[in-house]
């Protein structure tokens, strides 16, 4: 924590929400809820569950978590009781720390929050892992994944080792959730540890990021998800941003047409990272000169193994019993489809592993498909599964009907490649993360919704 976290100059100004909040500040803070933790339960060894929406308080009790030598277990604050109270008996927390009081508002990023801390079970942590995060759960139920201190520093370090991330004395306008990988490492641990300072807008509206950029001189990195570029690419500027220096995005694949959107709009490089919850940052394109490509991050090695994306990781990262179809030998297997080029090393993801399927005996990648009707003028956002068929669930920007979506695709996919059945929703569903889900069961519901 000192060492990693808390290095730095006393005044130097590390968080704005939109006040600042300086090192010397944060440290009180920190010791403070420490405190209060222990008092209510918190020992060395033991794990304490947060359960708060992103704020000043999650920053504080997280930190203060790990000072007091504890484990700390990320709950989103949207998931439901029921989904927390799984997690916690499973996980046994000594101490559960959650709101008492939100001044939230709506589409607020960062929120004021009075929590509370409340004893749970006087039980030592489950395993000796420094954080404990629930995967995003797109393709199916969450999976329990555990990161050690030392992992937490290696990722950090390994940040300042990327061309392309912000510098020390420059800003983070920070959109994705520090509960999740990466806006914790990329944005939190990594801001801390390098003299970066983090700014989230005040909302999550386009206009929101964009006064967030222009409210200093300082060069400004924009890190977010997909979803965030689409804000972004339909928001237009009031005047020049010369403190813009690029975006940098991960999470899922970017359409290529809201790529070139939001480039053409601001002139910066979109930054492209592909990283899991279970090593964090695997590989990155923050110049977007290798678009779809990445290069692996410093200290990490990718091979393809019988078309899948293989990462080299020392120990499983699963809570538990070890699956040796995700975790073996000192390699994650990361369900996704992809290449690795053997004179450059860059990496190419292509998508899910099952998104390959066979209609009438021709293979079609679900990938493509996706890719194209995600393009089609008139279509915010698609995803495409099998489900006795290839079905289609698309989002609308603006007017449009089944009858136009199929005739504009048969232009463009030959016809075993076309859906068999396209369904037309005001919202896709996401996962808390901002990723498109894509169980078939949760994209049924939400016709029938």
């Amino acid at each position: 924590m000192d060492e990693v976290l808390f290095a730095g100059h006393p005044t130097d100004v590390c968080l704005r929400l939109p006040e600042p909040v300086d090192r010397a500040a944060l440290r009180r803070l920190v010791v403070a809820a420490q405190d209060r933790l222990t008092a209510a339960g918190l020992r060395p060894g033991g794990a304490a569950a947060l359960r708060l929406p992103p704020s000043l308080a999650y920053v504080v009790n997280l930190l203060a978590t790990w000072r007091a030598g504890g484990q700390a277990i990320l709950l989103d604050h949207r998931l439901t009781d029921h989904e927390v109270d799984r997690a916690l008996l499973r996980l046994t927390p000594q101490v559960v720390v959650a709101p008492v009081r939100t001044g939230a508002g709506a589409l607020k990023i960062f929120v004021d929050v009075a929590e509370g801390v409340t004893p749970y079970a006087d039980r030592p942590a489950v395993s000796g892992h420094a954080v404990i995060q629930l995967s995003s759960g797109s393709t199916g139920p969450s999976k329990v994944i555990g990161r050690t201190a030392a992992d937490l520093v290696a990722e950090v370090h390994r940040y300042t080792r990327i061309d392309g991330v912000a510098l020390p004395g420059e800003r983070i306008i920070l959109l994705p959730s520090m509960v999740h990988v990466l806006g914790l490492v990329g944005g939190l641990l990594y801001g801390l540890h390098a003299g970066v300072e983090l700014v989230p807008p005040e909302r999550l509206s386009g206009d929101a990021v964009l006064a967030a950029i222009s409210a200093d001189t300082t060069p400004a990195t924009v890190l977010g998800v997909p979803f965030h570029i689409g804000l972004l690419a339909s928001t237009r500027p009031a005047g020049p941003l010369p403190q813009l220096r690029r975006m940098t995005t991960g999470g899922e694949l970017v359409p290529a047409a809201v790529a070139r959107a939001f480039t053409d709009r601001y002139g910066v490089p979109l930054g492209n990272m592909y990283g899991m919850t279970e090593v964090g940052v695997i590989g990155t394109d923050l110049y977007g000169a290798h678009r779809p490509s990445i290069a692996p991050a410093p200290g990490i090695e990718v091979r393809e193994s019988g078309g899948e994306l293989w990462v080299s990781c020392p120990a499983s990262p699963y809570v538990g019993l070890s699956d040796p179809t995700r975790w073996s030998d000192g390699w994650l297997h990361t369900r996704d489809a992809g290449t690795v080029d053997q004179d450059t090393g860059l990496v190419t993801v292509r998508g899910r592993l099952d998104s390959q399927v066979s209609v009438g005996g021709m293979k079609v990648d679900l990938t493509e498909v996706e890719a194209t009707v995600a393009e089609l003028t008139g279509v915010a956002a698609a995803v495409v599964v099998w489900d006795d068929g290839i079905t289609a669930y698309v989002q609308p920007d603006g007017p449009l009907s089944e009858e136009t979506l199929d005739k504009l695709l048969a232009e463009r996919l030959a016809g075993y490649k076309r859906p068999r059945a396209l369904h037309l929703l005001d919202q896709l569903p996401r996962t808390t993360t901002g990723k498109l889900v894509r169980s078939t069961d949760a994209l049924r519901s939400a016709v029938t919704q």
